[in-house]
């Protein structure tokens, strides 16, 4: 039971970590444990499966930088083993003239990114793509796609397995203790040695930090995202992904049109307040958990500010009417009856005690521990990326 280096959490970053390990030094023993029964179970299959360009990052921020290198290592990595993926492209819509500021701030920013043949498009050009759309204008971003990232994930584990990595499901961490120069990992079934340690727990990336002695001024909170489907008859009203100018206030990109890899078209999502941290229904609730968001000073702080546009989620996710009114700000000729509810996940948001929501990629480090405390999207497209970042760091602390 001892092995060089050990995951913790078998969503799409700690696989590809995992892969990008086996890649690099496919002599190590690698250990990946996770609680739930199968892997990709909570954000990785859970998210719209949409293939990120990277126009909505601040250029040089881990994220664009990220975003940019791991869409292509995610392109080449399926075209290498045959994963679907579709670079349908994406329309961002300015619907009023407040927002053609943006737009053109938007534009800017693909540009710095290096995106490749983004382009301002008019109304008329618009609605040649996306004849139903309402727009004043639009910005077109061919290298967007789609995909199914479960799928992805899953082949990571499989290569990972190919050259010798376990995998450990059903088992939840509960202690990490130091033995000299290795760390003994306690699960509620077994007993792990390890020389290096990588924590990728998602909604519990604080949790699963602090078991570790990590110090942290952070702590994640559960936003669920709910969506609608097109019905079949509807789908001709859709050709690309269409999305609206996001709101500079919060780290959301707003309801949004995603045709899906497998087909049909969804509608949404919101950003709603979970009232657990896998609270994928209107109606799950932990006491235990609600309290921590609830009470955490950087959760009220962001509530007394923003407290209006958190009401307005939260009626959005229990009237559909209202759900609807916010589509038709991008397709007006959405009718209530279109639509049938569909899935929803739930998003890990690290916000720090000031209310700050932290909205780039964190990895802490400590002798032999590693923790990536926050993988907001594009972290999907980006996981590749990540993935290598961590385990450069994670070879390096193999070697001191």
């Amino acid at each position: 039971m001892k092995y060089d280096i050990t995951i913790v959490g078998a969503g799409i970053v700690g696989l590809a970590t995992a892969y990008q390990l086996s890649e690099k030094r496919p002599d190590l023993k690698i250990a990946i444990v996770e609680k739930e029964e199968g892997v990709a179970q909570h954000q990785t299959s859970h998210n719209s499966g949409v293939i990120h360009s990277g126009i909505y990052y601040k250029p040089g921020s881990s994220k664009a930088i990220n975003c940019r290198k791991g869409y292509q290592y995610l392109l080449e990595f399926c075209e290498q083993y045959q994963i679907d993926y579709q670079l349908c492209g994406k329309v961002i819509v300015a619907t009023k003239p407040s927002e053609l500021t943006q737009l053109e701030e938007l534009y800017e920013r693909g540009v710095a990114n290096g995106l490749v043949g983004i382009r301002k498009l008019s109304k008329t050009e618009t609605l040649e793509k996306e004849p139903y759309v309402n727009a004043l204008a639009s910005i077109w971003v061919p290298e967007a796609g789609i995909i199914d990232y479960k799928r992805v994930a899953k082949k990571y584990l499989e290569i990972v397995k190919e050259r010798g990595g376990k995998l450990y499901p059903s088992q939840s961490l509960f202690k990490v203790v130091r033995k000299g120069n290795d760390l003994r990992i306690y699960t509620d079934k077994r007993e792990l040695q390890t020389n290096v340690l990588i924590t990728c727990a998602g909604l519990y990336a604080d949790k699963v930090a602090k078991l570790t002695k990590q110090e942290i001024d952070f702590q994640i909170l559960p936003f669920r995202g709910e969506y609608y489907l097109l019905k079949e008859e509807q789908e001709h009203l859709v050709n690309h992904l269409i999305y609206p100018i996001p709101n500079p206030d919060f780290p959301f990109l707003g309801v949004h049109f995603t045709p899906r890899i497998g087909g049909g078209v969804e509608a949404g999502p919101n950003a709603v307040l979970a009232f657990r941290r896998e609270g994928y229904s209107r109606w799950h609730y932990n006491a235990k958990e609600f309290r921590e968001t609830f009470h955490y000073p950087g959760f009220k702080k962001i509530a007394r500010q923003h407290w209006k546009t958190g009401l307005l989620e939260q009626y959005r996710s229990y009237s559909k009417p209202a759900f609807v009114r916010a589509l038709r700000q991008l397709i007006p000729t959405i009718k209530h009856t279109d639509l049938v509810r569909g899935g929803a996940g739930v998003r890990a948001m690290a916000c720090d005690s000031k209310g700050k929501l932290i909205d780039d990629f964190l990895i802490l480090e400590q002798d032999r521990i590693i923790n990536v405390c926050n993988a907001p999207s594009p972290a999907a497209t980006a996981s590749l990326a990540i993935g290598e970042t961590v385990a450069e760091k994670a070879l390096a602390q193999l070697k001191s």
